[in-house]
C-alpha cells in the first residue's frame, strides 16, 4: 500500500505564500506523474498542478500559473507546491495524488492514489 502525507497547509493573509509537501511511503512503486487538486466548499475537486516523471514537464491550472510552482528535488524527496500571491480564491483542501500511469494528466480519475488533504485558507 502506498501512502501519500500531505504537509504545509495553513492560514495566511492574501498575497502571501505556503509552501505544501507530499511525501510518499509504504511499497516502493514507481509512478509515472504526480499532482495537486484541491476542493473548496460546495465544490467539485479540481486540478491546480502535476509533473511528469518522464520528461520533467510540469502543467498548472489557468487560474494559478505564474503563482504555484510544483517541483520535486530527486525521486527520495517530497513534492513540493510553492503557492505565492495567494488569493482568498485559493481556500481550499489540496490533495496531494500519484498516478501509475497517466495520459491525460488534469484528470483525477486517472490518479491511483491520494492523501487526506491539508487545509489552505486564505484571508482577505
Amino acid at each position: 500500500q502506498v501512502q501519500l502525507v500531505e504537509s504545509g497547509g495553513g492560514l495566511v493573509q492574501a498575497g502571501g505564500s505556503l509552501r505544501l509537501s507530499c511525501a510518499a511511503s509504504g511499497r516502493t512503486f514507481s509512478s509515472s506523474a504526480m499532482g495537486w487538486f484541491r476542493q473548496a466548499p460546495g465544490k467539485e475537486r479540481e486540478f491546480v498542478a502535476a509533473i511528469r516523471w518522464s520528461d520533467g514537464s510540469t502543467y498548472y491550472a489557468r487560474s494559478v500559473k505564474g503563482r504555484f510552482t510544483i517541483s520535486r528535488d530527486n525521486a527520495k524527496t517530497p513534492v513540493y507546491l510553492q503557492m505565492n500571491s495567494l488569493k482568498p480564491e485559493d481556500t481550499a483542501v489540496y490533495y496531494c495524488a500519484a498516478a501509475d500511469t497517466i495520459r491525460y494528466i488534469e484528470n483525477l480519475r486517472e490518479y491511483d492514489y491520494w492523501g487526506q488533504g491539508t487545509q489552505v485558507t486564505v484571508s482577505s
